[in-house]
């Protein structure tokens, strides 16, 4: 399962856009990957961590227009105990640096849309320069049905190092009843949340995820790796004081990929589990599917719930 691109912060974004009752301005992330073994003849496993940070700044103009800011930082790194050729990076650390901004604008109480552009770094952060960065944009049209009831219908494109990829997105707010509920920007990120008291919730949650970095290291020639993964997870978020919150997962990363690829192998078009002239050859070797967990810290804060 391929080709889920993704945007990290568009996700809150998306959350705040709506105008939910509250917003995680600030977020802080941990992510381990319980060792696993490669496809391959290689002894040793694979030992995956990573962290993220995510920062937003919206900004009120009007009663019905919003523009938003946001700055994300995130970090992969995968290690094991294997001597492996040169050209072949091992072990893998990769850095993510994304800016959002764009406008979330009402023409009614019904009615609004959503425009992002978001210029990326992707890198190992090694020799720098114009070839490790991208651009991406997303437009979403969103509707009220009825109270409890708001989805937004539209896509995500970003030129990745392997060539064009579009997403169509679905963006629902579902409140089903006072305690169940269903959010997210789906194929990319979902929730069912069930409501257990005033601090506490729990649920299931949804991430799928493809990215690409540039690698500046000279040994890899201008190679890309390509991470992809798919985690299906169990959560609990728990209001610990005040404004902070503390929300735990732990579940199975689906289809995980570090893979990597020389600088001229494309794609000509990429949509989600299909792509179109994909001759590509993988430089290195896979690792198995596995249990994750991750850990946040949440600072959030009320916003106004804007009914006009």
């Amino acid at each position: 399962m391929k080709n889920f691109a993704c945007l990290l912060l568009v996700l809150i974004l998306s959350a705040a856009a709506q105008a939910q009752e509250t917003l995680d301005i600030l977020t802080l992330t941990g992510r381990y990957g319980f060792p696993q073994s490669y496809d391959s003849i290689y002894k040793s496993k694979a030992k995956e961590y990573g962290a993220m940070a995510s920062l937003v700044a919206p900004i009120k103009m009007n009663e019905k227009s919003i523009w938003y800011n946001s700055l994300n930082y995130f970090y992969f790194h995968v290690g094991n105990d294997e001597d492996m050729p040169p050209e072949i990076m091992n072990p893998i650390d990769l850095h993510g640096i994304i800016l959002r901004t764009g406008l979330y604008k009402k023409f009614s109480k019904d009615r609004a849309i959503q425009v992002f552009l978001a210029p990326r770094l992707m890198s190992d952060f090694k020799n720098i320069d114009i070839d490790h960065f991208q651009l991406g944009v997303m437009f979403l049209y969103e509707k009220k049905f009825r109270d409890g009831l708001k989805i937004g219908f539209g896509a995500l494109y970003n030129r990745e190092f392997f060539g064009p990829n579009l997403v169509p997105l679905v963006n629902l707010d579902w409140q089903i009843s006072e305690r169940w509920s269903v959010t997210g920007l789906f194929p990319i990120y979902g929730k069912v949340k069930y409501k257990v008291n005033e601090k506490l919730s729990a649920g299931i949650s949804h991430f799928g995820f493809v990215t690409t970095f540039r690698l500046g290291d000279p040994a890899y020639e201008g190679d890309y790796i390509e991470r992809q993964s798919i985690d299906e997870s169990l959560f609990a978020r728990y209001q610990l004081f005040g404004n902070i919150f503390l929300e735990g997962r732990f579940g199975y990363a689906l289809g995980r990929s570090y893979a990597q690829y020389e600088a001229d192998q494309k794609v000509d078009f990429s949509l989600p589990l299909l792509s179109f002239g994909d001759n590509r050859i993988q430089k290195n070797v896979s690792f198995h599917d596995g249990l994750i967990a991750s850990i946040r810290f949440i600072y959030n804060v009320p916003i106004e719930n804007n009914k006009k």
